[in-house]
């Protein structure tokens, strides 16, 4: 059956090229990704994430319809060419506003469903040779084939860059497809490039019109963080249109968590962070900004709360040492294996570490044998790992912190397989910014009964005034997490949460428990507030655990609770669509434990 609805594979950001495997090498278009959806003769067209393009491009929509196909799913992507035959996005965003869609090209690349069958397993190479076949009856014009370029990777990249296109795009021709964010599908950048979020402009200066510089930010933990201004690239026309966009979304509040320290408040001008700009640049400076930014373009495809920094994939610069060995036996996967997890996912879990004391959970051989938990450098050199302050934890040496895939990917190197983290940055280690339960059932309890409690303990907080987020443990149980403004000392949370756990101990004895030891759990569920004190962790989001089939600890949304089978049911293998953060509004929900609150739960 055709699904509604199709979750497009993404490519990973790598730095070097593959030396291994079986790839072929596209360029990489500077233009819109488009799904074609084919049912019955009706066409619809889909951007990224799903929003319905049919309208504006309706030459696109009847080629496709031409094609005959009974029903299918296409993907590709929407390009404008110059008098070169380059894609250019300005153009393409033009064509578009002015409704110009014979003058866009359509490039297929891929086939994951046709005439009733679902092709995503099959192997890429079978999938290209049925797109060529479906698109060998149109003769090439606004739908074109994306076939594959036969010189070697590098030479491709140098021409790509000499004519001042974005890069390449390489994909494994064995794999199948993925509908998420892999590495069997790459992308090689002549310069960097990524999506921004336009917080705010300056006054122009001269003879300038319009605005000076845009001021851009990237998601980090919910939070919006600067990361420096664009003003080149701009011509007149854009420069009007993009300061009609800006001036409709003006607000007085600054909306990145910090003060810019490049900006005078005088000269800027806040917005809401709505509008996302394609931009280039040359490196990204060791205080997290951008060097030598360019504007390319708004991004009407992408929504803002989901851009944060691409970091690119590492792993050929960090020695892996024995990448064959297995470290889980049940499902053969390698440290080679957890190495790539961590480097794949790192755009998701970095902003959760950033700033944070991190502890790992060692496991040189593999699930099955020895652990120990580290939480000081203890003079182990871990690639790319820094040390903090050691007046955090006097007499013991530095904690550390994980800002970097470089260091996510030498932790795992090191046999690092969970990565926990303290409920506090290190910049304010005494005032936590979130509160966590960990909901630990007795093993023999229906797994049903761990969700209704989870449920229940979300109603408590939400009758407190508390909003909460929620995630898989990867272990037994599930945990909830409040996020907090800083403003409560550690001894505060914690009586708070223990009030908490104690509250629905009280309330429903035969189902919960706020004692620990399992002789007190027995058919129920241990509400660990524990998790909250200074020198406790928890295992952080998008964590593996070191367990059989390496689940990971997954952020969810509340309304995916039901459809939750077991604490372990994602894993290194298998993770939800990334498309979508669940917990995009964490840093921004900032909330206080106020006297009504613990009046509420008999607290002193």
């Amino acid at each position: 059956m055709l699904p509604d609805s199709l979750s497009p594979q993404l490519a990973a950001l790598v730095e070097d090229i593959p030396r291994n495997g079986d790839w072929i090498y596209e360029i990489k278009f500077d233009g819109y990704r488009l799904l074609a959806r084919v049912d019955g003769g009706e066409v619809t067209l889909f951007t990224r994430d799903g929003k319905d393009w049919t309208a504006k491009l309706p030459a696109q929509a009847d080629a496709i319809r031409e094609l005959g196909l009974e029903n299918a799913w296409l993907d590709g992507e929407i390009v404008c060419l110059d008098s070169h035959d380059v894609p250019n996005f300005q153009l393409l965003q033009k064509a578009i506003h002015d409704h110009r869609s014979r003058d866009l090209v359509y490039f297929l690349f891929d086939l994951p469903f046709l005439n009733g069958s679902d092709s995503r397993q099959v192997p890429l190479r079978e999938r290209r040779a049925l797109l060529e076949e479906v698109l060998s009856v149109t003769t090439p014009g606004i739908l074109r084939y994306s076939a594959p370029l036969e010189q070697p990777p590098q030479q491709l990249l140098d021409g790509a860059c000499r004519l001042a296109m974005e890069g390449i795009i390489g994909k494994r021709i064995d794999a199948p497809y993925a509908g998420t964010r892999s590495d069997s599908w790459i992308k090689l950048k002549c310069r960097r490039r990524q999506e921004f979020v336009i917080g705010g402009y300056t006054e122009p200066k001269g003879s300038r019109k319009f605005f000076g510089a845009l001021l851009l930010g990237v998601y980090e933990a919910g939070r919006l963080r600067y990361v420096g201004r664009v003003g080149t690239g701009f011509d007149r026309e854009v420069l009007h249109a993009t300061y009609k966009q800006l001036n409709a979304l003006e607000q007085a509040k600054n909306p990145f968590d910090h003060m810019p320290p490049d900006v005078r408040k005088a000269e800027v001008h806040w917005v809401k962070p709505r509008l996302v700009a394609e931009i280039s640049f040359a490196e990204w400076t060791d205080d997290g900004l951008l060097r030598q930014a360019v504007f390319h373009g708004l991004r009407v495809d992408k929504p803002a709360t989901g851009v944060q920094r691409e970091e690119a994939i590492l792993a050929t610069r960090i020695k892996v040492t024995h990448p064959e060995r297995v470290i889980d036996p049940a499902e053969g996967l390698t440290k080679l294996d957890l190495v790539r997890y961590y480097e794949r996912i790192a755009d998701r879990m970095l902003p959760w570490l950033r700033d944070r004391p991190v502890y790992l959970l060692r496991c040189p051989e593999g699930v099955l044998g020895e652990h120990f938990f580290q939480k000081h450098t203890n003079r182990t050199f871990i690639p790319g790992i820094k040390t903090l302050d050691p007046a955090l934890d006097p007499g013991h040496e530095p904690l550390m912190v994980i800002d970097s895939v470089e260091a996510l990917a030498g932790a795992a190197q090191m046999g690092a397989i969970e990565l926990h983290t303290c409920n506090a940055t290190a910049d304010r280690i005494e005032r936590p910014d979130c509160m966590v339960f960990d909901l630990d059932p007795d093993p023999v309890l229906p797994w049903k009964k761990v969700v209704d409690g989870t449920r229940l303990l979300r109603v408590v907080l939400d009758e407190l005034g508390l909003a909460s987020f929620l995630k898989t443990s990867g272990g037994k149980g599930l945990h909830v997490v409040v996020p907090l403004a800083r403003r409560h000392d550690w001894d505060e949370v914690s009586a708070f949460s223990q009030a908490v756990a104690r509250h629905l101990a009280t309330t429903l004895p035969k189902h919960f428990s706020a004692k620990m030891g399992e002789k007190n759990r027995v058919g129920k569920i241990f509400i660990d507030y524990l998790r909250n004190k200074r020198q406790a962790s928890t295992v952080a989001p998008w964590s593996v655990r070191a367990r059989p089939r390496l689940p990971v600890s997954v952020p969810m949304h509340w309304d995916a609770l039901d459809g939750i089978i077991h604490a372990g049911q994602w894993t290194i293998a298998a993770l939800p669509s990334l498309d979508d953060d669940p917990w995009k509004d964490f840093g921004s929900t900032r909330q206080t434990l106020s006297k009504a609150m613990k009046k509420a739960l008999g607290i002193d």
